[in-house]
């Protein structure tokens, strides 16, 4: 496949660098599939699984975390007390209430 790309317009080489950026990924990722399951398979020909070999476990699923304040306007509005601080939080704060005051 041989393309002029003297020819073409700035829409169209922007176009074909998307598709080429793309299609360089998904080449990537079908290359690290096919490592993965290549080395899955070599382990469990050994009586191991990848996971005990490497010590790295996958799909670990976190638990969310647990509410510590709560909105005294409407308590079905809680917050952890991690991240960000919740509008409401932070106005309660300005208003004069303290932390321990909207503590669940």
């Amino acid at each position: 496949m041989k393309l002029d790309l003297n020819t073409l317009s700035l829409k169209e080489l922007k176009d074909l660098q998307s598709q080429v950026a793309k299609a360089i990924s998904g080449y990537e990722d079908r290359r690290k599939r096919e490592a993965l399951a290549e080395l899955e398979e070599k382990a469990k020909a050994m009586g191991f699984s990848l996971s005990e070999l490497t010590g790295v476990t996958t799909g670990r699923k976190r638990s969310p975390s647990v509410a510590k304040y709560a909105n005294p306007a409407n308590a079905a509005d809680t917050w952890s007390g991690r991240g960000r601080k919740p509008r409401w939080f932070s106005e309660a704060l300005a208003k004069g209430k303290k932390p321990d005051d909207m503590a669940i």
